[in-house]
């Protein structure tokens, strides 16, 4: 659970942008780095754990203009990395919302209410892409978040160019 103005740098610090995604070790390990930029004085609990190359939260919540910040595509690599699925924000910065959508690692989904009030970490939700909806178990509200519409197919391929191969856009 984060709020608002959730930068890259916080996301996925500079010193870690000479990992190379495409090799799957350094993959793995941009993951474990996932939002440790965040200052500890206002979170405390890392989102992976120290040594630890997971997260045990598929479902990130955060405020307004998550993701703002450079244009680095490692932000939403680290997440998806990390184990996340979901990315649940009020407002997302339109260049990570992008990122997100090119490397088909997350779902950017724009909440209808400010969720980040509304939860805490560790409270166990549902998601349903298909009917835009999130469910929280322990007391059965139901928010909504706005469609995802074309983004949805090209996240579930895998990213842009995933998307253009099957769609016979591109050449294997």
């Amino acid at each position: 659970m984060v709020k608002d103005n959730i930068d890259t740098d916080q996301i996925i610090p500079a010193q870690y942008l000479n990992l190379v995604p495409t090799i799957p070790e350094e993959y793995e390990q941009l993951g474990s780095y996932a939002l440790c930029g965040l200052p500890e004085s206002l979170y405390p609990e890392r989102y992976v754990k120290e040594g630890e190359i997971d997260s045990r939260y598929p479902i990130i919540v955060g405020g307004r203009n998550f993701g703002c910040g450079s244009s680095r595509e490692h932000a939403p690599i680290a997440l998806g990395s990390s184990g996340c699925k979901v990315v649940l924000a009020e407002g997302f910065a339109r260049i990570f919302f992008r990122n997100c959508v090119a490397t088909g690692e997350l779902y950017p989904c724009e909440c209808l209410d400010r969720l980040c009030d509304k939860l805490q970490t560790g409270q166990i939700v549902t998601v349903d892409l298909d009917a835009g909806t999130i469910i929280i178990q322990d007391t059965g509200k139901v928010f909504g978040f706005k469609p995802l519409g074309d983004v949805r197919a090209v996240v579930d391929a895998g990213g842009l160019f995933n998307y253009a191969r099957k769609a016979g856009m591109i050449s294997r």
